[in-house]
C-alpha cells in the first residue's frame, strides 16, 4: 500500500502511476464513493453522452464533405453537450 501526503490546504497529488492505473490524464475528473471505516473508493469519471448520440446528432447534416476544422468543431461542441 502507497502514501500521499495532504497539503495544508487538504488537497492531495495523485502519482503518476496511480493516475495510470486508473487511465486518467490532465483535465479528466475522478469519482469517489465514501465506504465505512474511513475508506474511500475511487475511478476515473465516464464520460457524458455517447458515441452514438454523437453520430446521430451529426448524421445527415453534411451536404459536401467536411474540413478537418469542421469535424474537429463537430466533435468539440458534440462532447462537450452543446447541439
Amino acid at each position: 500500500m502507497g502514501t500521499l501526503s495532504i497539503t495544508a490546504k487538504g488537497q492531495v497529488t495523485l502519482k503518476r502511476d496511480l493516475l495510470q492505473h486508473l487511465g486518467l490524464a490532465p483535465g479528466q475528473k475522478v469519482e469517489f464513493d465514501k465506504l465505512p471505516n474511513g475508506e474511500i473508493r475511487m475511478r476515473a469519471a465516464q464520460a457524458e453522452g455517447s458515441i452514438e448520440n454523437f453520430i446521430g446528432r451529426h448524421a445527415g447534416k453534411a451536404e459536401k464533405p467536411l474540413t478537418l476544422e469542421e469535424i474537429n468543431e463537430i466533435a468539440a461542441s458534440g462532447w462537450a453537450g452543446q447541439e
